[in-house]
C-alpha cells in the first residue's frame, strides 16, 4: 500500500529532523498538547507509525485507583488513545475519526505501569484509504509489568468526511 501520509503521520515525520534522544519528548509535548486529557494523564508515546502504534502510562499516584495499581479509567484511556491514534495515523484528511463504541473487560489485577499496543491490518489501511465513511474494530493489546495482560478491549472507530455536505 502506497498512501500518501496524512497531517499527523507529516506533523510526527517532521521531528525526525531532531536528535535521536529528543525526538521522545517532542512526540509527548506535541501530541498531549493536540489531546490535552493525555497529557493530564501523562501518557508516553512510544511508538507511532500508520501499522503500529505503542503508548504506556506509569503506574503513578495522579493516575491510581484505591488500591495503588492504575485506574481503570487510565488503563481505559491508553487503550483507546492507542486505537485512536492507530486510526489517526491512517485517516485520510479530508476525513475525521470518531470513536464509535468500546467493551472493556478486567480481567485481573495489573501490576505497576500498563502499555498499550494498537495495530491496523493492510486491508484495513486500505480501506480508510478508498472509502469516504466506514468502520473498523481495531486490536488493541494491553500488557502489564508482569507480562500479564489484564484488559481484553475492543475499541470501534469510524471515520466521516471532515464536512458535512450542504443541502
Amino acid at each position: 500500500m502506497s498512501a500518501k501520509p496524512n497531517r499527523l503521520a507529516r506533523t510526527l515525520a517532521k521531528l525526525d529532523a531532531l536528535p535521536a534522544f529528543l525526538r521522545p519528548a517532542a512526540r509527548n509535548l506535541a501530541l498531549r498538547r493536540a489531546v490535552p486529557f493525555t497529557g493530564t494523564a501523562r501518557l508516553d508515546y512510544v511508538e507511532m507509525s500508520p501499522m503500529r502504534v505503542e503508548i504506556a502510562i506509569a503506574n503513578r499516584r495522579p493516575v491510581q485507583n484505591h488500591i495503588k495499581g492504575v485506574h481503570a479509567a487510565a488503563t481505559t484511556l491508553l487503550a483507546e488513545t492507542a486505537t485512536g491514534m492507530v486510526v489517526g495515523m491512517n485517516v485520510r484528511d479530508d476525513c475525521l475519526p470518531l470513536a464509535k463504541s468500546l467493551t472493556v473487560h478486567f480481567r485481573k489485577r495489573a501490576t505497576g505501569s500498563l502499555r498499550a499496543v494498537a495495530t491496523l491490518t493492510p486491508e484495513q489501511r486500505q480501506l480508510m484509504q478508498d472509502t469516504d465513511k466506514g468502520e473498523v474494530s481495531v486490536a488493541v493489546v494491553v500488557t502489564d509489568e508482569a507480562g500479564e495482560h489484564p484488559v481484553e478491549s475492543e475499541f470501534i472507530w469510524a471515520w466521516i468526511p471532515n464536512q458535512r455536505p450542504k443541502h
